[in-house]
């Protein structure tokens, strides 16, 4: 049976999680599920969909609520997953091997905690390309996009015309409150080396997110001899709404990489 229980993980921000397991299958491991929604919208029921899937497969999913934009902007919802983190590793959760899935901005974020804790992450359509692109992009009017249905599950219908550089760039420098100032900074690129964890990119082709964020990724994690999955598909469907077509794939990359993480027996000695 699907349980689903609501935590607080950060009470000085009064920042809560949903907890989903099924207790007729056997734990595979602990997955950190970060719901999108360009840093400025979304919660932690935008994901129920996909976390009740990996929970099904016997996964422990948490699905956790960050500061949104204008309340807080960059780096301050990365810095609710340093604390989501610290909560994991005092909590019953901390000792199963960890890994973690996000879509558009969960994307980035999944893939700084990558970067910055080692463990397996899943990007679909994460906003990867910053710095580059904004400066390429100069003469592009920032606007926002659809947002009519930004909130529901799927994110099949969000700007789903192809590429919409108006709406990227709103959003983006939305996340930075203007400044420019730390685009490099925040760009996750230029922080990949050889304890990053594991990554499974993935991308449109003709979406709003541009495909060179997952690109240059993958050519960073080449140099550095980090494992990657790269799926680029085809059409203009963003995170969530091709998710279907790869849900098998991201399977086996969990397995194979949560698996990794576990403690290796110890023989005994004589």
């Amino acid at each position: 049976m699907l349980h689903k229980t609501e935590l607080e993980y950060d009470a000085n921000n009064h920042l809560f999680l949903d907890a989903y397991h099924d207790d007729a299958q056997p734990y595979l491991g602990l997955l950190i599920d970060i719901h999108g929604g360009g840093w400025f919208r979304g919660d932690k029921d935008k994901d129920a969909d996909w976390a009740t899937r990996l929970a099904q497969l016997g996964y422990e999913v948490l699905v956790p609520n960050y500061r949104l934009t204008p309340q807080v902007f960059y780096p301050e919802p990365l810095r609710d997953m340093d604390t989501l983190m610290t909560w994991i590793a005092t909590s019953d959760f901390n000792q199963m091997p960890i890994g973690v899935v996000g879509s558009s901005a969960g994307g980035n974020m999944a893939v700084e905690l990558a970067i910055r804790y080692g463990v397996p992450a899943v990007s679909l359509s994460g906003i990867l390309d910053i710095d580059d692109w904004l400066t390429q992009h100069q003469a592009v009017e920032a606007a926002p996009g659809d947002l009519d249905r930004f909130n529901q599950q799927s994110s099949a219908a969000i700007n789903q015309t192809g590429s919409n550089d108006a709406f990227y760039k709103w959003f983006v420098l939305n996340y930075f409150n203007q400044r420019t100032d730390e685009l490099s900074a925040a760009t996750p690129v230029h922080r990949i080396s050889a304890t990053t964890g594991p990554l499974f990119l993935a991308n449109s082709l003709a979406e709003f997110v541009p495909t060179s964020g997952v690109l240059k990724l993958a050519d960073a994690l080449t140099s550095v001899q980090v494992p990657f999955v790269l799926n680029v598909l085809p059409g203009n469907r963003h995170a969530k709404g091709y998710l279907d077509d790869i849900f098998s794939q991201i399977t086996a990359f969990l397995a194979t990489y949560l698996i990794d993480q576990r403690p290796k027996p110890q023989l005994a000695t004589e």
